[in-house]
């Protein structure tokens, strides 16, 4: 099976290493998850496995999710996540199996989806980082403007509007964010803890999808190579 859990994200808190380093980590929990469906070529027209976690009363669940759960002998779950794989681990899986963090024993980084913070309504300086105007003589009330919006605008053939993607004010965070190669640490098997270097995308107790990272740069690889 590919290396794939769907966890929360408990909080971040210090690790000491063997050389007394004090490392900021992120505490995961990483499952149990359980295989609650097997997509292959043949049926479904590509090969998946869909991962389900923690639980949930009947009564806060639905009909069809009960009753898709229940085919693979599970109670109901809160969460449902697919993962693409090859055709020979669909072929080795099996409806209702646990995955936990023994999954992860021998990898050394890994790539955390998450949905970030949802900060609302925000303006240019804070949303894109902008300078904001002069604040000497003769700047009135407008310190952090963003400025003319409408430069790109013009009436030869086109509509005198601002040019479609121009970096305004307005929402900012809750949308899904991948931080990609984080250092795994530390594991706890028995309480399905997974230890990560550095912070990770959302709020404590929400939804996480960690996966073995895909792309490393050379000074990472080697590390993942020599372990």
């Amino acid at each position: 099976m590919p290396a794939f859990l769907i966890g929360k994200k408990i909080g971040m808190t210090r690790f000491f290493d063997e050389t007394g380093k004090n490392i900021p980590v992120t505490v995961i929990q990483a499952g149990p998850c359980f295989v609650s469906q097997v997509k292959t070529s043949e049926k479904d027209g590509y090969d998946a496995l869909q991962l389900a976690f923690d639980d949930v009363k009947a009564r806060n669940s639905t009909q069809p999710v009960i009753g898709h759960d229940g085919k693979a002998g599970l109670g109901p779950k809160r969460h449902h996540r697919e993962v693409r794989c090859t055709s020979q681990e669909v072929a080795g899986a099996e409806l209702g199996k646990e995955v936990s963090v023994a999954s992860f024993e021998s990898v050394k980084f890994v790539d955390v989806v998450g949905t970030s913070k949802g900060k609302g309504f925000a303006g240019t300086m804070k949303r894109h980082n902008f300078k904001g105007m002069c604040a000497s003589h003769g700047t009135e009330r407008k310190h952090r403007s963003p400025g003319s919006i409408g430069g790109h605008a013009t009436n030869r053939g086109f509509s005198g509007r601002p040019k479609k993607g121009k970096r305004m004010s307005g929402h900012l965070g809750d949308e899904r964010v991948t931080v990609r190669s984080l250092e795994v640490v530390g594991r706890d098997a028995e309480k399905n803890l997974l230890i990560v270097k550095g912070p990770v995308p959302g709020s404590n107790q929400s939804l996480l999808m960690i996966k073995e990272a895909v792309r490393l740069y050379k000074t990472k690889a080697k590390v993942a190579k020599a372990s």
